[in-house]
C-alpha cells in the first residue's frame, strides 16, 4: 500500500492595508495594484466608513487621501490611525501636484505624502512603511522584556 501525502501547507499571513479614497476608480485601481504587490487591502470610501474599520480590523498600513469628503478629512483618518492599540504605519495618498498638506497639530508627526502615479515608488515606500513599523513593534516588545 503506498502512502501519498500532500505537501504541507503554509499559511502566509499578508499586510493588511486600509486603503480610504472618496473617488472609486482611484480607489479600485490602488486596491488592485496593492493587491498585486502581495497585500491584503480593505477599502473605505470615506473618513467615517475608515474609523469604523480601524476600530474593528487591525492593519499595518493606513492609505488615505486627503481631500474626501472634507478637505482636511484624510488628516482625521491618519488621527483616528494613530490613537489606535496597535499603531498602524500611515501615509496620505495624493494626486495634487503642489503637495501641501495643511499643518497638524503643534509636535505631531507630519504625514508622509505618497503619489501613485509611480507605480514602483508606491510599492516600495508601502512596504518600507510596513518594516519600519515591524521594526518599531519588536523594539518595543525587546524593551518591555528587556
Amino acid at each position: 500500500m503506498s502512502c501519498v501525502t500532500e505537501p504541507a501547507k503554509t499559511a502566509v499571513a499578508l499586510a493588511r492595508v486600509l486603503l480610504v479614497d472618496d473617488e472609486p476608480a482611484s480607489r479600485l485601481a490602488l486596491q488592485a495594484i496593492l493587491r498585486a504587490g502581495g497585500y491584503e487591502v480593505d477599502a473605505a470610501a470615506s473618513a467615517a466608513e475608515a474609523v469604523r474599520k480601524l476600530n474593528e480590523g487591525e492593519y499595518e498600513l493606513v492609505l488615505t487621501d486627503l481631500r474626501m469628503e472634507s478637505p482636511e478629512a484624510g488628516l482625521r483618518v491618519l488621527a483616528h490611525a494613530r490613537i489606535v492599540d496597535y499603531k498602524p504605519a500611515t501615509a496620505l495618498i495624493t494626486t495634487y501636484q503642489d503637495g501641501k498638506v495643511p499643518q497638524t497639530s503643534a509636535g505631531a508627526d507630519q504625514p508622509l505624502l505618497i503619489a501613485p502615479e509611480d507605480l514602483p515608488e508606491l510599492l516600495t515606500k508601502v512596504a518600507d512603511l510596513i518594516g519600519e513599523r515591524v521594526t518599531r513593534r519588536v523594539a518595543r516588545a525587546l524593551r518591555r522584556t528587556g
